[in-house]
């Protein structure tokens, strides 16, 4: 048997209370025990994917450290306070029962339309209060003449208008818009447009007309319009230039060059939807030399004027007519007319993939200059100075002394016009006042790579061959046209047909071997393919008028010259025979072959 198995009885010892022990006093002290922790839970009023649980979070570990540092430390002290509460009293208050009254109205839609508008309304009650103090007016009363004018100049009515004429214009125009876009004409539109006045249709029937068609084969230039409105009428055509993006938008410059009729510059905006008003109208302080539009921004319009400053003017606004940007503010802008410019792209790396577009610009002071934006307005370097190329044929004598001056004061000849290469932008063409064509890099801005000589007179237009990126036109006020190689420094062909300074050159878009040609007293178009010694086509101007400026059109057979009467006009190529095979044919027939 083990221990654990025996059971015993313990007896329970009493012990015993004697009377001093109930007399003796006993203290008693009662204490609190340890708190005793079964579960804790901390409470969360704020989620952990909240956008501002990292900032509470560290704030709560801020103040676990403040209390857990609270503990013997000297800076903090505890104190008691007691917050007493306000004596409550008993208030009565007493009110007024309400009354409930039911009302109806009635509201028509006329009221609604007027409580609607009525802020549109606003300042006809400062235009009738005069009135209304003079008489009583019971009911409502509408200004007629207020009301007509709010009608006219509100925005839905302009774009309506704008719809409408757009609309009359088109049906109108329909003939002269079919024959330049290469469409059928339509005859029930010129049976109307016959007994219209102001019909540019000729007289006759579509089968009178075709059949003077078919009898005559020879290239021919057909007048369709002419831009023209009572702004630009009296001011001269100095430059014109396509829209890259929309080529139904054409800019033209308008300025006075002669110092005793200079007058303050225009810009207009035509488009072929309506070609008796111009969509955008910009006054430039000084004449308009030149333009062009930007190809990666077509919105953007670069105008050089006759005071040597250069603005851009944004034709996307219809509100703002000042310009985006300028060089008033520049301290090396042209100190002479902007005689031409131009937006070109240029290669950022070596192989080409990069390219950055920039504004170029060539000037009668002599310099060629590229210009960026610079703290709000344009500043430009120079790109090349244009060194007077002295006669070695002068003699070697000579006054020392007027040598000098003649250094100093004609070091730099004016440029007239450039023109940058079609395939490579780092080469150009730049035309002076002396009759030298030099052939400039934008790499080397110290010397001319080459220089043609042939003109001894002004040169006012060069213009590289888009079909054939080897050969370039010339036309000096020399009266001669002269046909280059660039690997050739004497021109191939030279074309005279007047005793009149060309003013300007452009070639043909479609065909490598026609181009265009005006003077002040005509208009010439050349076909190389037909005769390299006379114009296929003339086209004179009117009498007391001067041709001033040539732009080909981009997508159709047209030519549109400006004159010194403001207009523009539009002429149709007729019976060229080269058609729309001369792109692939181009190579063939173009002078590098002649």
């Amino acid at each position: 048997m083990s221990l654990p198995d025996v059971q015993g009885k313990r007896d329970t010892v009493k012990e015993q209370v004697t009377e001093e022990m109930l007399k003796e006093l006993i203290h008693v002290y009662i204490c609190e025990t340890d708190s005793m922790s079964l579960l804790d839970i901390p409470s969360t009023f704020v989620s952990v994917d909240a956008d501002d649980a990292e900032t509470i979070t560290e704030k709560n570990n801020q103040y676990a450290e403040v209390c857990r540092n609270r503990m013997g430390n000297d800076k903090y002290v505890d104190r008691s306070m007691q917050t007493l509460n306000g004596a409550a009293k008993n208030k009565h208050v007493q009110t007024d029962s309400m009354a409930m009254v039911d009302t109806a109205t009635t509201v028509t839609t006329w009221d609604m339309y007027d409580t609607l508008r009525g802020p549109d309304f606003s300042y006809f009650s400062s235009a009738s209060a005069a009135s209304s103090l003079k008489e009583e007016v019971f009911g409502s009363s509408v200004n007629a003449e207020s009301d007509l004018q709010l009608i006219m100049l509100s925005e839905n009515f302009q774009q309506c208008l704008l719809v409408m004429e757009r609309n009359i214009l088109r049906n109108t125009f329909q003939p002269k818009l079919a024959a330049y876009r290469q469409l059928p004409v339509l005859e029930a539109m010129m049976q109307v447009n016959k007994h219209h006045l102001g019909s540019p249709v000729k007289p006759g029937t579509m089968e009178q007309r075709q059949e003077d068609t078919e009898k005559s084969r020879s290239q021919a230039l057909e007048r369709l319009w002419a831009f023209s409105c009572e702004l630009s009428r009296g001011c001269s055509v100095s430059s014109m230039a396509w829209n890259k993006r929309n080529p139904d938008l054409l800019a033209v410059g308008y300025g006075e060059f002669d110092s005793s009729t200079q007058r303050a510059g225009l810009v207009c905006c035509w488009s072929l939807k309506n070609p008796t008003w111009p969509e955008r109208v910009f006054h430039c302080d000084s004449a308009v030399t030149s333009l062009d539009f930007s190809a990666n921004n077509p919105s953007q319009l670069a105008v050089g004027m006759h005071d040597g400053s250069i603005a851009i003017y944004n034709v996307h606004s219809q509100d703002n007519k000042s310009p985006v940007i300028s060089s008033s503010e520049c301290p090396n802008k042209h100190l002479g007319p902007v005689w031409q410019l131009r937006w070109t792209q240029q290669e950022l790396s070596i192989t080409g993939d990069e390219k950055v577009e920039a504004l170029f610009s060539v000037s009668a002071d002599g310099r060629i200059s590229k210009w960026f934006v610079f703290n709000n307005g344009l500043d430009c370097i120079d790109l090349m100075k244009l060194k007077r190329i002295h006669n070695a044929k002068k003699k070697a004598g000579g006054n020392n002394t007027e040598k000098k001056s003649e250094s100093v004061l004609s070091a730099l000849t004016p440029g007239l016009c450039f023109d940058f290469h079609p395939t490579d932008s780092s080469l150009y063409l730049v035309g002076t006042w002396e009759g030298f064509i030099h052939k400039c890099s934008c790499s080397n801005s110290q010397q001319f790579l080459e220089t043609f000589r042939k003109h001894f007179c002004p040169v006012n237009c060069i213009a590289w061959c888009p079909l054939s990126p080897d050969v370039f036109l010339s036309c000096s006020s020399d009266w001669t046209i002269q046909l280059w190689k660039q690997d050739r420094l004497n021109p191939v062909l030279g074309f005279t047909s007047t005793q009149m300074a060309v003013y300007d050159i452009k070639w043909s878009p479609k065909w490598a071997t026609v181009f265009g040609a005006i003077n002040e007293g005509q208009l010439e178009i050349w076909d190389l393919n037909s005769s390299i010694l006379d114009p296929v086509a003339v086209q004179p101007a009117a009498p007391g008028v001067k041709m001033k400026s040539l732009l080909f059109a981009t997508q159709t057979d047209c030519v549109l010259v400006g004159d010194s009467d403001g207009q523009v006009t539009v002429y149709q190529l007729k019976n060229f025979s080269v058609g729309e095979s001369s792109q692939t044919l181009g190579p063939k027939r173009s002078p590098n072959n002649a």
